[in-house]
């Protein structure tokens, strides 16, 4: 299912927090917002509280998957000890020297594959590859190039931008080889990776979203709950937010 929450005042909870199917990384914070991904995750995977760069904006700075995390080249030794100790063995931590150092705004992912910015640096590309054991592809996103900030990904399906067109809804697709959708958060938001992060088995989401919204975030995902069997009609909601937007 698909949790809402907010970090202090704000709704754009995926700025403060990155999401995998092994690890949570949170910023540090007074309010207890926290509680909410501690009462979903914390008999699943570790919870790491960080700042990277001195920074609370860790699903900005951040990207990451289950096989490994990477890390701007902004982040202290400290802070990058701290999160090598609280993970898994398993997962691979690594700097990365790029000037496009918001990861999270410039690389969207899944544990297969990943959708980056088209003026991403050759190397990282091969480092994110490497590390995350990901086929790379260079894309925009309804014309906007920091795809991680206009697409969610999980290994079940995909959110992007509510302008996407159809022949590049498909285009997403077949690339990812997971269903994707047109969708907003937060009430209309068309910055995905900001208000929203998802792994295989949940989803957090500012408070402002909205239950349309919610359900498909649901549905693409592959969140709802079985037992009520609930589906959702992609055509017209794709069409409500279109002509929303238009």
């Amino acid at each position: 299912m698909a949790i809402r929450t907010q970090f202090e005042n704000s709704v754009d909870i995926g700025g403060f927090c990155t999401l995998t199917n092994t690890y949570c990384l949170l910023a540090h914070s007074a309010s207890d917002y926290y509680r909410v991904f501690e009462n979903e995750l914390s008999d699943h995977i570790p919870l790491v509280y960080t700042s990277i760069a001195g920074t609370r904006i860790v699903g900005r700075m951040t990207v990451g998957n289950r096989k490994g995390l990477l890390l701007p080249s902004t982040t202290t030794d400290q802070e990058m000890m701290h999160i090598r100790n609280s993970l898994p063995d398993s997962v691979v931590v690594q700097r990365v020297e790029e000037r496009l150092s918001a990861l999270g705004n410039c690389i969207a992912v899944n544990d297969y594959v990943a959708l980056v910015h088209p003026d991403l640096d050759r190397e990282t590309q091969e480092i994110l590859g490497d590390v995350l054991g990901v086929e790379v592809f260079r894309q925009t996103i309804a014309g906007e190039m920091l795809v991680g900030s206009y697409c969610v990904l999980s290994n079940n399906g995909g959110i992007v931008h509510p302008k996407t067109s159809v022949e590049d809804l498909d285009e997403l697709s077949s690339l990812t080889q997971v269903p994707i959708v047109a969708g907003t958060v937060n009430r209309g938001s068309n910055v995905l990776g900001a208000g929203m992060v998802v792994n295989d088995w949940t989803a957090f989401t500012g408070v402002d979203t909205t239950a349309t919204e919610i359900a498909v975030m649901e549905s693409i995902f592959k969140l709802q709950d079985k037992t009520t069997g609930s589906t959702v009609d992609f055509n017209s909601i794709t069409n409500q937010f279109i002509d929303e937007k238009a």
